[in-house]
């Protein structure tokens, strides 16, 4: 699996072990202004993981609401479902708000000071969405034993 964590100069990319249980952050990729070739980068990245699923960070306000962010990010995963569709891959979003601040926070542990951590947050922020979304599963299928 692969995990998303959109941003308007900077996409986060993280992947999951073979097993699905742990997320590991991948790269950022910076946005070139273009959306179409963005999404090429992106395809490129979930197909040389062998990808089955797309993750996307989906930025809901506070009270749970979709904001602009949100309204953006859905946008977003729809274009990408069209484009991985054919190759049976699926693209779903989750919810992840204060996942930056995780990130953020997690950086500042491991010693990331300054420039190091501004570079690393965003596919750090990846990690914590696809990790939370890989918990969340294995939650909801151990309940459904």
């Amino acid at each position: 699996m692969v995990g998303l964590d959109l941003g308007a100069r900077r996409i986060g990319v993280a992947v999951s072990d073979s097993a699905g249980s742990l997320a590991m952050a991948r790269c950022t990729l910076s946005r070139s202004g273009d959306d179409a070739a963005d999404r090429r980068q992106v395809v490129a990245l979930v197909m040389e993981a062998g990808a089955s699923l797309l993750v996307v960070g989906l930025p809901l306000s506070l009270d749970g609401s979709h904001g602009p962010a949100a309204r953006d990010a859905l946008g977003e995963a729809a274009a990408l479902r069209e484009l991985f569709e054919p190759h049976g891959i699926g693209v779903e979003t989750f919810d992840e708000r204060f996942t930056t601040a995780s990130a953020e926070r997690q950086l500042a542990g491991a010693g990331h000071r300054g420039p190091s951590r501004r570079r690393r947050v965003d596919e750090t922020a990846a990690a914590v969405i696809l990790q939370a979304w890989l918990d969340t599963r294995r939650e909801r299928e151990g309940r459904e034993r």
